[in-house]
């Protein structure tokens, strides 16, 4: 096979996917995947709702408490780099399946745990899965969309983690005071079954086979996708236009600090770092400040923090059905200037009330969950085939390294005063809007190939 015949099959199988009308079967691909999506941020998120009750329990201190917090965040930096190395090596699918079982057995593990080190062990561990799943299956669901209106169709899929974050507060607030912590661990298990069948359900990705030169299998797979999209529509498929070609694409062009990927890779590294700095900061930290500062019984500080979360997926909601009239850049500027302005008025209160706390960290929360979805189509966009996982898997890195640093600031400031901590989460989000404005590279309409040769 010469390298020409690898490039023309790769955009045999992008035109194939162009020409594509969203059926019932790639809605079913979207639910299936979003199963393990929804249960991978369900799972990061439990420990919010479960820290209330250990946290008096174990009668820990608020650097025990951020470290808790952080651990897992350690595992998702290690499973972001590791299975995002995997999807490249082996393909899409395998490292779906194996971040997915190891994300679930080690949350059955967690509800055994019997003091703050056995949680701690474990929620790191676990933490490699949770960090492997959600960039891999966002590279998949990305390469499996065409340019039209891939904002859209990439970021309803990606609504299950919010949603999934919205149902750990949500579920909390009634296990955690009838069953138990351990049971939100428990529920956090459930998709290792899906695991188990996740291959026989779907194909490996099209494009990613085609790019490794496995022409028989990208055919297979992609011959499969037309039969199920021709299901759905009950009339021929019109025929494939090219749209793109790589012919001309050296693979040297495909490195992530290369002349064309550098500026690209670091800013969309700040986007990654500045946005889940701000949200997992402060929002897993809310409960417990609720709870511990503010004195508010166990039910108001979890339906507090449910509250932000509500009102963070209809952010998210919004975002989904508008990036593609808005684009990426100007959306997430400004989503960023928005957060960065509620947690500075936030910050200007020396004493604020919980009820400040809870409306101005709800609309920070509003925008800057929009970014946190909102990454995870763009970053996806900007890499090609060859490096995509890896690219995505390197970006969420910062992703768990702010959430490892985020809690913990919380944790060393909060006895400095709440204004301290909101004014430097503003100044975060203020910076990032700056280099969002002047620095990102628009992909919306674009082909993946186009934007990213």
């Amino acid at each position: 096979m010469t390298d020409i015949t690898a490039r023309s099959s790769v955009d045999d199988i992008v035109a194939r996917i162009e020409r594509l009308p969203t059926t019932w079967w790639q809605i079913r691909t979207r639910i299936i995947v979003g199963v393990a999506t929804f249960f991978d941020a369900f799972d990061a998120l439990a420990i919010a709702s479960v820290l209330p009750v250990v946290a008096p329990l174990w009668k820990l201190a608020p650097a025990q408490i951020g470290w808790l917090i952080s651990a897992g965040f350690v595992g998702q930096l290690l499973g972001a780099l590791v299975f995002g190395w995997l999807a490249e090596r082996r393909g899409r699918m395998a490292a779906m399946v194996w971040s997915i079982a190891l994300f679930s057995v080690m949350s059955l593990v967690c509800a055994l745990a019997s003091d703050y080190h056995s949680l701690l062990a474990f929620r790191m561990i676990q933490g490699i899965g949770l960090g492997g799943e959600v960039p891999v299956a966002a590279v998949f669901i990305s390469e499996l969309a065409k340019a039209q209106g891939r904002g859209r169709f990439v970021l309803l899929y990606e609504l299950v983690f919010p949603i999934g974050l919205v149902a750990a507060s949500l579920i909390g607030l009634w296990v955690v005071p009838h069953l138990g912590w351990q049971y939100m661990f428990v529920i956090g298990a459930l998709p290792g079954f899906l695991a188990l069948v996740l291959r026989r359900l779907l194909p490996e990705s099209p494009r990613w086979l085609a790019v490794r030169g496995r022409l028989a299998e990208a055919e297979a797979a992609m011959a499969l996708i037309e039969r199920e999209t021709q299901k759905g529509t009950g009339k021929p498929l019109p025929a494939p236009q090219p749209v793109v070609s790589t012919l001309e694409t050296p693979a040297s062009r495909a490195d992530l600090f290369g002349p064309l990927y550098l500026r690209r890779t670091l800013v969309v590294w700040a986007i990654w770092f500045a946005a889940y700095f701000v949200n997992y900061g402060l929002s897993i930290w809310l409960p417990t400040v609720y709870r511990t500062v503010f004195k508010l019984p166990l039910d108001q500080s979890l339906k507090y923090g449910l509250i932000t979360q509500a009102v963070g997926l209809i952010g998210t909601l919004i975002c989904a059905l508008a990036i593609d009239h808005v684009g990426r850049r100007p959306w997430f500027a400004l989503s960023f200037v928005g957060a960065a302005a509620a947690l500075a008025v936030l910050a200007s209160h020396q004493t604020p009330t919980a009820e400040q706390v809870l409306a101005c960290m709800t609309i920070a929360y509003f925008f800057v969950s929009s970014i946190n979805i909102g990454v995870y189509l763009y970053t996806p966009e900007l890499y090609p085939t060859r490096v995509r996982a890896l690219g995505v898997g390197t970006a969420t890195a910062w992703l768990r390294l702010a959430s490892i640093i985020g809690p913990t600031v919380v944790g060393m400031m909060i006895a400095s005063g709440l204004s301290a901590v909101f004014m430097t989460f503003a100044a975060v989000a203020g910076i990032a809007a700056v280099v969002t404005g002047l620095f990102a590279v628009e992909t919306k309409g674009r082909v993946l190939e186009e934007a990213s040769p």
